[in-house]
């Protein structure tokens, strides 16, 4: 028999009582990102990508003393940015992104972070993802919902998407997850994925939200049916 469809209904009830626990459980859910201004935010999103938030720290603890606008991440060769955020791997890719992001930024905004989605989607580098970061971490506008490794993973176990392509788990998501809610989200969902619900082997039995959670390895084995292997013996010895 197949499993029974769970309706959009029955996952927005669910996710506001996984919101209302992890809220509780990570009371001071944040970007882990440094940052003291948009643009800031935005270069440290963009070298993010195949990296860890840590190391990118500490890359950007130098390149933000460094950089203090547009005009000074274009004013040097891209071969010395390059060399500047080497550690975050991908170097040359993202600093041909930084450097483009930054002209059009400087050309047409006036070395300003607009503030729409449209206008972000149209500077280099940045997509979906690097957007939603930026537009709700630094002009606290909920124009969609991050979704990144973490969050796919967790919205998965959750039961909240079956989708594997980030556009789709997060047009999912925005169905279900309270829009006042689409900035936090992200970051419930990060802090819990690092520390409980991590990849490999997730740690149900401190889990705040399992008896929430459809793919819980407790509730698993709980209604896993024993095997009747006296029975088999039995029938082996006698042949029957």
């Amino acid at each position: 028999m197949a499993p029974r469809k769970v309706s959009f209904a029955e996952k927005r009830a669910r996710a506001r009582k996984v919101i209302t626990l992890l809220k509780k459980a990570y009371p001071d859910a944040h970007t882990s990102l440094n940052h003291t201004n948009p643009l800031e935010l935005l270069i440290a999103t963009m070298l993010s990508a195949q990296s860890t938030d840590a190391t990118v720290n500490i890359v950007t603890a130098d390149l933000f003393r460094k950089y203090h606008n547009c005009q000074g991440y274009l004013a040097v060769p891209r071969s010395e940015l390059e060399q500047d955020i080497h550690a975050t791997g991908f170097f040359r890719n993202k600093a041909k992104a930084i450097h483009g992001a930054c002209a059009v930024l400087q050309e047409v905004y006036g070395g300003n972070v607009p503030q729409t989605m449209e206008e972000m989607l149209q500077l280099p580098g940045v997509g979906r993802k690097t957007a939603n970061v930026v537009l709700g971490n630094a002009f606290g506008i909920a124009a969609g919902i991050v979704v990144d490794t973490h969050v796919t993973r967790l919205s998965q176990r959750l039961g909240f998407t079956d989708k594997e392509q980030p556009e789709k788990i997060e047009l999912d998501l925005m169905q279900i997850v309270p829009k006042r809610d689409w900035i936090l989200f992200p970051h419930l969902m990060i802090y819990h994925g690092r520390r409980i619900c991590i990849a490999r082997k997730p740690k149900c039995a401190e889990c705040v939200v399992e008896k929430l959670c459809p793919s819980s390895l407790l509730r698993i084995a709980s209604h896993t049916p024993k095997k009747a292997s006296a029975r088999r013996s039995s029938k082996n010895k006698t042949g029957l």
